[in-house]
């Protein structure tokens, strides 16, 4: 599903984000990354997505090998993946339902099956009554459950996760994090990025953790160092 062999990056200041990054995830798998403040885990998330070019080394997504994808086939391969920040990064002039119906839109669905998927979305995220509603009628919660449904709504095998309780409470990230969690028991990879160490050892699934660019562990059912 998702494979890094031997990857580095180092930016054009000489900074060396990563160095020599082997890494397997399954397809069906649910995993943390984790890492202090510049230990590089940002630099892989971007890399998945493709924002971000590996300096060295081959990465590969559905078995295909993303390193040497042409810059035009991009957008295509990004379709299989679904994507949660942090901010929500949701459109404030259009409203929740719009706001999950433009994921559709710009792969070229219909109208019937926009009317016909949303609403399922948001029944999965559990805000069916908040269809109508604009981003800053939200809660923080409300929001990133909305961006939640927005990330999922083309049913994308992967989903990558970056800081998806950073601007949350207690309560509202548990409850994300146990969204995710039935989402990724429907068969979904789930790949979430956090520093949130209470909700990683809780979950209790597989983490990595990368410090100074390099994976310095990779355990299931938790993690016990601190990061």
């Amino acid at each position: 599903m998702i494979v890094l062999d031997n990857v580095c990056k180092t930016y054009s200041t000489g900074v060396s984000a990563l160095n020599g990054v082997n890494l397997r995830i399954r397809k069906g798998e649910f995993v943390f990354i984790v890492g202090s403040s510049g230990s590089g885990k940002t630099t892989l998330f971007k890399l998945l997505l493709k924002e971000l070019e590996p300096t060295s080394g081959k990465i590969f997504i559905n078995s295909k090998n993303i390193s040497r994808l042409r810059r035009r086939k991009v957008p295509k391969m990004r379709r299989g993946i679904g994507v949660v920040f942090q901010d929500f990064r949701l459109l404030k002039d259009r409203n929740v339902f719009a706001n999950i119906a433009l994921a559709q839109r710009v792969v070229g669905k219909s109208a019937k099956t926009i009317r016909e998927t949303v609403p399922q979305m948001l029944a999965l995220v559990g805000l069916s009554d908040k269809a109508e509603a604009f981003p800053n009628e939200l809660s923080g919660g409300e929001q990133q459950r909305v961006a939640l449904a927005r990330a999922l709504v083309n049913n994308p095998p992967i989903l990558l996760a970056d800081e998806p309780t950073g601007n949350l409470d207690p309560t509202n990230a548990w409850e994300i994090m146990t969204l995710l969690d039935d989402i990724n028991k429907r068969g979904t990879t789930v790949v979430v990025v956090t520093h949130n160490k209470e909700i990683v050892d809780r979950m209790q699934k597989r983490v990595i953790t990368i410090d100074k660019g390099v994976i310095v562990s990779d355990e299931k059912g938790g993690v016990t160092n601190d990061w």
